[in-house]
């Protein structure tokens, strides 16, 4: 899976604006703090930066390493201090995360 696939499966599965244009506008965007929606932007950022991906068109690595590339901002929205909408956003996304990649693994099995 790219990461283009997965912006597109986030904004049609999470419930929440994901993608901000293309997924390459939308990775730019957020880069740049120019993403139309705050919290979205920021996750798309930390998925880029935590993976060291540069292109939309990139290959994933593997589940695991794309959900914990989000532990530090769940962490950050799980303080007290925190926003809930932030907090909410993060889980919703990491829940579908995991559905794309079981989606993904069904396809390849052929099912």
């Amino acid at each position: 899976m790219t990461l283009s696939e997965l912006l597109t499966y986030l904004d049609r599965h999470s419930g929440y604006p994901i993608l901000d244009g293309t997924p390459a506008e939308t990775l730019g965007k957020a880069r740049t703090d120019g993403h139309a929606n705050a919290y979205a932007g920021e996750i798309v950022a930390c998925l880029a930066e935590r993976l060291a991906i540069d292109d939309a068109d990139a290959a994933l690595p593997e589940r695991v390493q794309v959900i914990n590339s989000l532990g530090r901002l769940r962490l950050k929205y799980m303080a007290d201090d925190a926003p809930v909408e932030g907090f909410r956003i993060v889980e919703k996304v990491i829940a579908t995360i995991d559905s794309a990649f079981n989606e993904e693994a069904l396809a390849q099995k052929g099912r």
